[in-house]
């Protein structure tokens, strides 16, 4: 058997792409299957699509990787299966799509992990916008061999195009890369969020309750992405968002937030950031929105915070309680081990290609 695996970014820089199907490359080669790995954009047009300006090269760069794609779409002989995670073009109608499931009759395992065929992107990017084809995905799923969804909402969804449709979740590897486990026992606590430009829009929600809380205890809010969003709070602190200091970043949180609005890209979020704090041992307090609630259970790995008092009382807990970070945090840990980890998602994941 031979695979061919359709993503938009280059190898190991997405996390969607890291943390949906990369994770598992290991584990096709050990069962014989053989792949070949085609990003939609090359490296050199990653480094700058979601920095400011620098259009002609942008452009430059989507025209240079559908020449590229479309002459791989044309050589699919050796296939049995096309995995294609999100999209196989960045923008336009689902030409690839289509050609590969009803011109070449290729079996097409399509991945997604978000309400993509919701409008969302960023300012950087809005003259692209216009050109992304939202309602493709509807499309795709309808032209598929199987539908791999992150969550029950967004399976839900996938099954008005196509009877099999598998909920395969996003996992951590907690063997070789989030292998450590938060000491708690340190001093200034640290509340921490990582993200991106484009989800830190949530936060927003909880800065009057870090404003509250400062006016009490001394602790860091540290936010890690792409951007500074230069929050103007006593205890705000910003870490660029680094692959190579990813684990080691997290590791200086000692509680976790995941606050969401109540709507429908929302909903399609696969808890995320929650499985990274968990999967360190680090206690995550969520909003009760999308898979949020089956990934973390109240008082025992985490806290649920359904309102700014919720979340008031709750941060002020584990600011206060050692311990209490302590024991939610290996409860975190072992919930992520048995539940949302590679090891244990394994054969779910190998099943798409039964």
């Amino acid at each position: 058997m031979k695979i061919l695996i359709l993503a938009p970014y280059p190898r190991k820089q997405a996390p969607s792409q890291r943390f949906r199907f990369e994770q598992y490359l290991e584990a096709l080669d050990k069962n014989g299957i053989d792949y070949d790995y085609e990003p939609f954009i090359d490296e050199k047009t990653w480094k700058i699509l979601h920095k400011p300006g620098k259009f002609v090269q942008k452009a430059l760069g989507i025209i240079n990787a559908f020449f590229r794609r479309l002459i791989l779409i044309l050589n699919l002989k050796p296939y049995s299966f096309v995995f294609i995670h999100r999209e196989a073009s960045h923008i336009g109608p689902p030409v690839f799509e289509w050609m590969i499931a009803k011109v070449f009759k290729k079996k097409m395992i399509y991945d997604f992990d978000d309400a993509i065929w919701l409008p969302n992107y960023s300012e950087h990017n809005k003259a692209f916008n216009k050109l992304k084809y939202y309602s493709k995905v509807k499309s795709i799923m309808g032209w598929s061999h199987k539908v791999s969804a992150g969550n029950a909402y967004l399976a839900d969804f996938a099954k008005n195009f196509n009877q099999d449709v598998r909920v395969n979740p996003t996992t951590i590897d907690t063997v070789n890369y989030h292998n450590q486990i938060k000491d708690q026992d340190t001093g200034k606590v640290v509340i921490g969020w990582t993200g991106t430009l484009t989800t830190i829009k949530y936060l927003y929600a909880i800065l009057p309750v870090i404003e509250e809380l400062e006016k009490n205890y001394d602790f860091t809010f540290r936010v890690i992405a792409n951007e500074n969003p230069q929050f103007n709070l006593k205890s705000f602190s910003f870490k660029k968002w680094e692959k190579a200091t990813e684990i080691e970043d997290l590791l200086s949180f000692n509680v976790g937030v995941m606050p969401l609005e109540e709507d429908q890209w929302a909903k399609g979020k696969c808890g995320f950031k929650a499985l990274q704090y968990m999967s360190l041992g680090i206690p995550a307090l969520v909003s009760p929105v999308g898979v949020n609630t089956d990934i973390v259970e109240h008082s025992k790995n985490g806290y649920i915070c359904e309102s700014t008092t919720d979340w008031f009382l709750y941060l002020e807990k584990l600011i206060n309680e050692k311990q209490m970070r302590q024991t939610l945090g290996v409860n975190a840990r072992k919930t992520i081990e048995e539940q949302f980890s590679v090891n244990s998602n394994t054969n779910n994941f190998l099943s798409l290609f039964d």
